[in-house]
């Protein structure tokens, strides 16, 4: 992580709330940046956490725009679900983002497309409970913090592929937890340490096809294709599901297909793809100490890609896809 571009700072105001007694109990904007929660938790013994991740971007006009909220809250809703947490409605969920951004709206960064204001919900097991099952008390709390860019976007960077797993062939992959991330901490900075951009990790059971990369999606584009992979212990992007649309919009053929170690080389243009991320060029990907090369440029579609999604969210460009959510 570039810590200079990417640095943040708690801000005003934080949303809580809090699940006893099968209700939630009336949310609380508060200053207050911490939770008093009891030592035998299962959030803090058996990782019982979900979280989703988007942000709020400040238009020329000195509006407030959420990109696909309801895409953050259906993958949310299913990360609760797969961890026996209780539900949220979509109403629920935006309501609480919003009051947040409200809250603490001086804070959102000036129209700048390398800034926005990152949104954090999450959902954490709480209450006495040192059994392994799911807790009957649960907190659910919004966070936001200024950010600038995660990844570079302005030339193809190196990345590494891991030859550690992220996930297993069949496990929590498709599910925005706690533990997916932490399982890549060590490698994401050891690739970082080596002068990478980031990680890229491969499908868990044949380690020969692309999978993800430690907090995003990979595509690919090859002649008129865009490509991203298929699997079934990928997170689903949110970001990459509109490149996929917007890419179908510059005339190109989606194809979600496997994407083999030894067929990178034959690829125009790759790409990590994502809510912080946005879009970054991949120049080359380094696995066992060979180097497979893409491009040293960012590619024109990859260019134009990133060019359009950002100008949807910042309101530059006609959302004719009725993604933008409006706060202010």
């Amino acid at each position: 992580m570039n810590n200079k571009s990417f640095n943040f700072h708690h801000v005003d105001m934080h949303y809580h709330q809090f699940y006893e007694n099968g209700e939630w109990k009336e949310p609380v904007m508060s200053e207050n940046a911490f939770i008093n929660i009891e030592m035998s938790s299962t959030a803090l013994h058996y990782g019982q956490q979900v979280f989703e991740g988007l942000k709020a971007y400040q238009t020329k006009k000195g509006n407030i725009n959420l990109f696909r909220p309801m895409m953050n809250a259906k993958r949310f809703r299913a990360s609760c679900e797969f961890m026996m947490m209780p539900q949220i409605s979509y109403e629920h969920f935006i309501s609480a983002i919003k009051k947040t951004i409200i809250a603490n709206k001086k804070h959102v960064p000036k129209y700048d497309y390398k800034q926005a204001l990152y949104v954090r919900p999450f959902m954490i097991g709480i209450g006495h409970n040192i059994g392994l099952k799911s807790a009957k008390k649960f907190y659910f709390g919004v966070f936001v913090v200024p950010v600038g860019e995660y990844l570079k976007s302005d030339k193809a960077h190196p990345y590494l592929i891991s030859e550690q797993d992220r996930v297993a062939p069949i496990g929590t992959g498709p599910f925005k937890i706690g533990g997916n991330y932490g399982a890549v901490m060590k490698v994401q900075h050891d690739a970082k340490e080596q002068g990478y951009q980031d990680v890229v990790f491969l499908d868990p059971k044949t380690h020969t096809k692309i999978d993800e990369g430690a907090g995003s999606n990979i595509f690919g584009v090859k002649g008129n294709q865009y490509i991203t992979p298929e699997s079934k212990s990928i997170l689903k992007s949110i970001t990459n599901d509109s490149l996929m649309v917007l890419a179908k919009d510059l005339g190109l053929e989606v194809k979600i297909k496997d994407i083999f170690i030894n067929d990178i080389e034959t690829f125009d243009e790759m790409g990590a793809c994502g809510t912080a991320a946005i879009v970054s060029p991949i120049g080359s990907l380094t696995f066992k100490n060979e180097t497979y090369h893409v491009s040293h440029d960012v590619g024109p579609i990859t260019k134009q890609l990133r060019d359009r999604l950002l100008g949807i969210q910042f309101g530059d460009i006609k959302d004719i896809h009725n993604w933008i959510v409006k706060v202010i």
